[in-house]
């Protein structure tokens, strides 16, 4: 910063040009989107639906609504626009609303340059303050929005005709930057009405002041489908003015949250005690979300988030992790044992439609149970397992639960010599008697949903015993 202009006189000899915000963002989208480069790193399942048109919207210089359910990374990729701004921005030092050093719109910034000249004070300021936002609420007002009259500042002794009594709301102080509002259906309509001419004319006024106070803004807001009708609604001249929507989605592909989940889940390794996940309990955790969203017990007009699988990844590792600290293992890897933890982290995410009350818990472990047989039956075919079938028909019996230990359930491998392909297809190398543990009793349950095993399971303490259907 030390080489930056400190007056007006020395930015206009540095050769800095003034650009609208839209131009700047989309100078910015160009070199990325021509180097290769995604708008903003984080988003993941878009390449190809939303961010093509994103990417229309900001060459096309368009303020954006995004429309879509609850967790699909609305505001993620708003509040990622900042990155494609530049860095540092010179403003009239001291103004409120972040005045082009060339252009001042406020009283502030246009006294000031008219009593230095190219004396005046410039500062710089981050891109990242250059973001503004507003959870839409039904309390929020035009002076939230827009500004109105500071009576701390008229009791200072100032008119009230004067134009330096003004309080400027959350739009006019983020002047040459981005502004969101989220939930905008929320936003009462009459103050909807307030953005008409920030979004057309690019212009607010307060009050009775006779004044035209011009605005650089992008503005971008959020929604979901059901506020249209359900909450509240946009308004038509208020949507009119809106360059594009922009509809998301949720993952389209199992592989995409799986991804999204190891991207954002807290790790459940503490200190000297490791919890490694296996690949084939995410996929069951992300298809039990698929799952969820097609299933007709499900509310679909609420949505069922990513939010959900990456919570359930993160209980499943949690339960896993005290299991082990109760039995004295370092090393611990999830089973099937410990699906039962993701009751807790799904009934707030998920709405179940039934008649009939009390069935939430039923419904959602009758999901889980889908979710372990669909992933079973993807990663192995029958022929790996007809042997073991033929060995529980001539009498092996499996104990699994909470109590069972890793080791135990891992010397089944070598007592039950079928059991050695599935398990090491499902383990990936890893030879460890929590994995092995984990993979034998994945087999069984797998072989239970199918049909082809028993299991008796000890009422309360979730404790399990496999055996022949003979």
């Amino acid at each position: 910063m030390s080489d930056r202009a400190t007056t007006l006189g020395a930015l206009k000899s540095s050769g800095w040009q003034s650009l609208p915000v839209k131009e700047e963002i989309r100078r910015n989208a160009v070199q990325r989107i021509a180097a290769g480069q995604p708008l903003f790193a984080g988003v993941l399942g878009y390449e190809h639906t939303v961010m093509p048109q994103l990417e229309n919207a900001l060459l096309a210089g368009h303020d954006v609504i995004f429309l879509g359910e609850r967790g699909q990374a609305k505001t993620r990729m708003i509040r990622s626009l900042t990155g494609l701004l530049d860095e540092w921005m010179p403003i009239i030092a001291g103004s409120e609303i972040n005045d082009d050093p060339y252009h001042p719109a406020s009283k502030h910034a246009r006294d000031l340059i008219a009593e230095l000249g190219d004396g005046a004070p410039i500062d710089w300021v981050h891109r990242d303050t250059r973001y503004g936002e507003k959870l839409a609420t039904p309390d929020t007002s035009i002076a939230d929005l827009i500004g109105e009259v500071d009576p701390i500042k008229v009791a200072e002794g100032r008119y009230l005709s004067d134009e330096l009594t003004l309080h400027y709301g959350l739009v006019p102080r983020t002047n040459r930057g981005i502004f969101a509002i989220n939930e905008i259906p929320d936003l009462a309509e009459r103050i909807q009405v307030g953005l008409l001419n920030v979004l057309e004319e690019r212009d607010v006024q307060i009050r009775g002041y006779k004044i035209r106070l011009p605005l650089d803004v992008l503005l971008v807001a959020s929604a979901n489908p059901e506020d249209y009708t359900n909450r509240g609604r946009i308004i038509t001249p208020l949507k009119d003015r809106f360059g594009s929507q922009i509809r998301t989605h949720y993952p389209l592909e199992t592989e995409t949250e799986v991804a999204i989940m190891r991207q954002e889940a807290r790790p459940a390794s503490v200190g000297d005690f490791k919890v490694n996940m296996p690949p084939y309990l995410e996929q069951v955790v992300a298809t039990f979300s698929q799952l969820a969203r097609g299933s007709n017990q499900v509310n679909q007009r609420s949505g069922v988030s990513v939010r959900l699988s990456v919570s359930n990844l993160e209980v499943l590792g949690a339960n896993a992790l005290r299991r082990g600290l109760r039995a004295g293992e370092k090393i611990v890897v999830p089973r099937v044992c410990d699906l039962g933890s993701l009751a807790a982290s799904s009934s707030g995410k998920i709405e179940i439609e039934s008649l009939e009350d009390g069935r939430e818990g039923q419904i959602l472990e009758n999901l889980v149970k889908a979710a372990v047989l669909t992933v079973f039956k993807e990663e192995l075919p029958f022929e790996q397992v007809r042997d073991v079938l033929a060995a529980f028909e001539e009498g092996v019996i499996v104990h699994t639960g909470d109590d069972v230990p890793s080791a135990d359930l891992a010397r089944l491998v070598a007592e039950v010599p079928a059991l050695r392909a599935p398990v090491a297809r499902l383990c990936g190398g890893d030879e460890s008697p929590a994995a092995l543990a984990a993979a034998v009793e994945f087999v069984l349950e797998g072989l239970h949903l199918s049909k082809r095993l028993n299991k008796d399971v000890t009422s309360g303490s979730g404790a399990a015993t496999y055996r022949g259907r003979s």
